[in-house]
């Protein structure tokens, strides 16, 4: 996402849109402003309209995953555009007219009605996410090694210990509380230092 076109904007992009931009200085500095939506999407082989509204024309609609899939199928060629409506109303049905598809995010039904920022950042995220999986390595746990089960018998022996003499555990009616820590540690599967 790094072209933006706005249609007739009616608020400045002064030092307050710069500072909502927290850095997409150039993004802001290279914006494109026209008066119409035909001229915003002109030259787009997909556009897609958000919308929430129910219209009694139903347009094909995606989810925000599938409409992640539709940009990415796109040849690098080929433009795609996510067209946002106004923060009062959204899109207008003849609006709606210039598109290929609709997106809908799911919402509660009482509740269906997002801001145009959540909806912006709702199909930046899901674009963003798509594309941009081979990119990221994936999370590692760090490589420890396991503790055995003596380590964990001697840590287990110890921690009884300990709540005995705290008076956290009562030896004469403990109940089920150190199975319940066993379980929970080794559940947990730690490491000889973290044993340690």
């Amino acid at each position: 996402l790094s072209r933006l076109v706005l249609v007739s904007p009616k608020c400045a992009i002064n030092e307050a849109a710069y500072a909502r931009g927290a850095g997409a200085d150039m993004i802001l500095d290279q914006r494109i402003e026209v008066k119409t939506l035909p001229e915003a999407v002109a030259d787009c082989q997909l556009v897609v309209g958000t919308s929430a509204r129910p219209r009694s024309l139903a347009w094909p609609g995606l989810s925000p995953e599938s409409l992640a899939q539709k940009m990415d199928s796109l040849d690098q060629q080929e433009k795609g555009a996510i067209v946002f409506g106004r923060e009062h109303a959204g899109l207008t049905n003849d609006e709606l007219q210039h598109c290929h598809y609709t997106v809908t995010i799911p919402t509660s039904p009482d509740f269906s009605s997002l801001n145009v920022a959540s909806s912006i950042q709702v199909i930046a995220y899901e674009l963003y996410k798509l594309l941009s999986e081979g990119l990221q390595s994936p999370s590692v746990e760090p490589q420890e090694p396991m503790a055995d089960s003596a380590e964990l018998e001697g840590y287990f022996s110890h921690l009884e210990q300990v709540l005995v003499a705290t008076d956290f555990l009562d030896r004469e009616n403990p109940r089920q509380m150190m199975k319940r820590l066993r379980r929970l540690y080794l559940r947990a599967q730690p490491s000889k230092k973290e044993v340690n």
